[in-house]
């Protein structure tokens, strides 16, 4: 008897040794392998090399940055700091005041604290390349540079370029955040982190040059959902490793808001008859940066960017049930109607 139940808890170990290593190789088989990608990216540092304006003999050092930084310059002088045009070396004079300003000193030196080198930050976005690379062979990636963006933006992207603001990620704590707080609240401000930076990069390169929205894509609240959804779901598969929040730019409680209200807020969106709506005043308060959602939730505790999660969720469950559509295929794709009927969403 004994040996009996000896022999049956024996096997039943085997069974559930058999069933995890299973379950250890599907999870190995899907994550991908792009470790025999040939690629390095080299974020160049921009806000070093304009700091040598400082140095003097204005004349050569433009010529340098020109050939150097190309298209990058010209817009950098001439539509960031206002500068003037690089063809008329009357801009030298506002450079002068600029690096002779107490404000540019302390922003050199908080930058410099925070990123005296930008090797995490290269290790990622290396990573993320060859994601899209291996899904995207034939893509020509950016140059990527770094600079002070004059706290106008975290990203620009040009020809053949992708620049980083590096003063836009400060951290949350910055002490230069709580002057800006009426262009940048702080449930904006807050994501202004280094963790961010590398997420915001690729979304940035999906959304402003390889995805753009085109008219298809904004004709409905659904349609909005559908390309913003694509959107993130192009990120997980670029990267793997970036938490869900940091993607969509969630707090943990924000996002744990949205999985536990999910069917709530499938049910709201279809008995206001929402997902069809083509009013954008109607809508935009489910797709825009806010604090909350308002008309949802208890003591303003909702998430915002409401259709881009629930887009998000719909397009997980479409690419699930479909195996065999490619990412290229979604991502080429307009017709959110179908990756909605396809998907067979039906939170509960």
């Amino acid at each position: 008897m004994n040996r009996t139940i000896f022999q049956i808890l024996k096997k039943q170990s085997y069974l559930f040794f058999l069933i995890c290593v299973l379950l250890s190789s599907c999870k190995r088989k899907d994550k991908i392998d792009v470790s025999g990608i040939d690629l390095s990216v080299k974020i160049e540092r921009f806000d070093h090399d304009f700091d040598g304006f400082r140095q003097g003999n204005y004349l050569q050092k433009a010529a340098q940055l020109q050939q150097r930084y190309g298209p990058f310059y010209a817009d950098f002088i001439e539509r960031i700091l206002s500068a003037g045009s690089i063809k008329d070396t009357a801009y030298f004079a506002n450079l002068r005041r600029v690096f002779a300003a107490q404000s540019y000193i302390d922003l050199k030196h908080e930058v410099d604290s925070i990123y005296p080198n930008l090797d995490k930050q290269e290790a990622e976005l290396t990573d993320a390349f060859k994601h899209i690379r291996y899904f995207y062979p034939q893509k020509n990636l950016p140059h990527v540079y770094a600079y002070f963006s004059g706290f106008q933006a975290q990203t620009s992207i040009g020809n053949h370029y992708f620049a980083i603001g590096l003063d836009m990620f400060l951290g949350e704590h910055s002490r230069f955040y709580p002057a800006l707080t009426e262009e940048f609240p702080h449930y904006i401000s807050r994501r202004f982190t280094p963790d961010n930076m590398i997420p915001r990069v690729v979304e940035g390169l999906a959304r402003e040059e390889m995805f753009p929205e085109q008219d298809q894509d904004n004709q409905s609240l659904l349609s909005r959902m559908i390309y913003n959804g694509k959107i993130m779901y192009f990120m997980d598969q670029t990267e793997p490793d970036v938490a869900d929040s940091t993607k969509i730019g969630y707090t943990s409680a924000q996002l744990q808001w949205c999985k536990n209200n999910e069917a709530n807020i499938w049910g709201y969106f279809l008995e206001d008859n929402l997902i069809y709506e083509t009013d954008y005043q109607k809508i935009q308060k489910y797709l825009t940066e806010a604090p909350f959602t308002p008309g949802l939730g208890d003591h303003n505790n909702s998430a915002p960017k409401l259709g881009v999660w629930m887009g998000w969720q719909i397009v997980k469950q479409y690419m699930d049930k479909n195996p065999k559509v490619t990412l290229q295929q979604l991502m080429a794709g307009h017709n959110a109607q179908n990756v909605l009927a396809q998907s067979h969403y039906h939170p509960k």
